[in-house]
């Protein structure tokens, strides 16, 4: 007997909530072809940004809102006049649109953050609410700190924000203090008390603090949830957020369970998985969930003859239906710019203007004179390192002597603002050494806080690629390189991230 399922709304805030990671702030430009990802997922929501947060966020919020037609934009704004009319303007030639207001609900959070009594703060929330319903007819409220708010308050506040208008109420985790059973009867109990709660679409956001963010949104779902609030690779401050393609898989996966059903296409979460870890630098640890280059590997024995046999024996779902299988690409030196360019578009980067194309159609050439396949994961480093507008410092040459008992020496050509300029430091390794080459003549006053190698794909022609993360009077950057020889790639990371220290907007964290 088929029993028609509810429709989940996916609300991703990888270019809001996730790019609040530190470090991982995004361009206008790299937010946009993000945002095309999610779109080609089929994402319901996308939070493009918090308009108000700085120019740079405004600009990504428009931008965004202008270019996708087929999921709804939506900006974050704090239940205060200002937020809400940058908020509306940013989202003016959406085709479709949502304001997002929130303001904090807990008894913590309203004596020591807000410092108002309740009664102000419901006042506050339905004024916000009733001032974004002029600019959009979709509003969602979000109780700040909702995991930790007393019911009663909760419940007399909900009523009134969709009294009026409200069409999407959120209580987030926001700290991760939640526990799935507690969790999920919370929205069975604030449902079943709320008078109008039927007109309403509820949604969880929660935080992974104790590892929970996934099993908590799950447990909501069971419970009346319609909405859920997560982003790619569980992108987000702190430990991150949900997991979307932990979310999705489980109910696809799940099917039997799950009283729900997304419009997500699959297909597309790990090509988006990859961009969004590319563009921010963060790498997936290999056995993370969907996503990982682990999450479909068997080396036991046992699992390989049982999935040799019949695939389902250790296998719940198949990797080419999340975008797996089809990665390996087989494109070379011979390659034209055609089949380049077709491939890029279906991992989501089109290039509107040719010159942009040309910068990385010659990186792509580059890199296929020394190796002797060119993989999805190569497009997407090659991409990255091309994207960047300024570019104060550029590598010229790099020779790098290492040898067993003596000290390591790193001698360099670095391009600075167009001129040649030598530089050479000793250091307790290679990488060491390359750095305090380049600080020898740029003397950029900031600290190293991360340094990260992956092997972009497999095999000792891999490409190695590089995050380095610097901080200068507390703005964090991450830098990116990529090239068979790592100490290159170290090169150019750590010269990347000095060229976005050195943009007065590129890459700019909002709050």
């Amino acid at each position: 007997m088929n029993t028609k399922k509810d429709k989940l709304v996916i609300f991703d805030t990888t270019l809001r909530d996730g790019e609040q990671s530190p470090g991982a702030s995004m361009t206008k430009d790299e937010k946009i072809h993000i945002a095309k990802m999610l779109e080609r997922m089929r994402v319901d929501v996308i939070e493009a940004g918090f308009a108000i947060a700085s120019q740079g966020d405004f600009d990504a919020v428009q931008a965004v809102a202008e270019t996708v037609k087929d999921s709804r934009v939506c900006s974050l704004a704090r239940a205060v006049g200002p937020d809400i009319i940058r908020a509306g303007e940013a989202l003016k030639k959406a085709n479709a649109s949502r304001i997002h207001t929130f303001i904090a609900t807990s008894p913590i959070h309203m004596k020591y953050k807000l410092q108002m009594e309740p009664e102000k703060v419901l006042e506050q929330a339905v004024a916000a609410v009733k001032h974004a319903r002029q600019f959009t007819d979709d509003v969602e409220f979000s109780l700040e700190d909702g995991s930790r708010s007393e019911p009663d308050f909760m419940y007399r506040i909900i009523e009134a924000v969709i009294a009026a208008g409200a069409g999407t109420i959120n209580i987030p985790d926001t700290v991760g203090y939640g526990e799935p059973g507690e969790y999920g009867a919370m929205f069975r109990r604030v449902i079943e008390n709320v008078p109008n709660s039927d007109q309403a679409i509820f949604s969880t956001h929660c935080h992974n603090d104790l590892g929970l963010a996934v099993a908590n949104s799950l447990s909501a779902v069971m419970n009346g949830v319609r909405q859920v609030e997560c982003t790619i690779n569980g992108l987000g401050e702190r430990a991150g957020n949900a997991s979307l393609e932990e979310i999705v898989m489980a109910v696809q996966t799940r099917q039997d369970l799950y009283p729900v059903e997304t419009r997500i296409d699959p297909s597309h979460i790990v090509p988006t998985s990859r961009m969004v870890s590319s563009i921010t630098g963060f790498p997936v640890q290999p056995n993370k969930a969907i996503v990982g280059a682990n999450a479909f590997a068997h080396e036991s024995g046992i699992h390989q003859d049982g999935v040799l046999k019949h695939r389902e024996t250790y296998e719940i779902m198949r990797a080419e239906d999340v975008g797996w299988g089809n990665n390996r690409l087989v494109l070379g030196k011979h390659s034209g710019r055609a089949a380049v360019k077709a491939r890029y578009e279906e991992l989501g980067h089109s290039f509107d203007d040719p010159a942009e194309f040309q910068v990385v159609f010659q990186r792509f050439k580059d890199l296929a004179d020394k190796k002797h396949e060119i993989f999805d994961e190569d497009l997407q480093s090659i991409i990255a390192g091309a994207e960047e507008p300024v570019e104060r410092y550029r590598l010229g040459s790099i020779d790098v002597h290492s040898r067993s008992g003596n000290r390591p020496r790193a001698q360099m050509q670095i391009l600075i603002d167009g001129n040649e300029v030598e530089a050479e430091a000793d250091g307790s390794g290679p990488v060491d050494a390359t750095f305090k080459a380049i600080e020898s003549v740029v003397n950029s006053a900031a600290d190293l806080k991360l340094y990260s190698v992956n092997a972009v794909t497999q095999g000792t022609d891999s490409q190695g690629s590089v995050t380095v993360r610097l901080e200068r009077d507390g703005r964090l950057v991450n830098g990116v390189g990529a090239d068979t020889d790592i100490l290159v790639a170290s090169a150019q990371a750590y010269l990347d991230a000095l060229n976005l220290l050195a943009s007065g907007e590129s890459k700019r964290k909002g709050v």
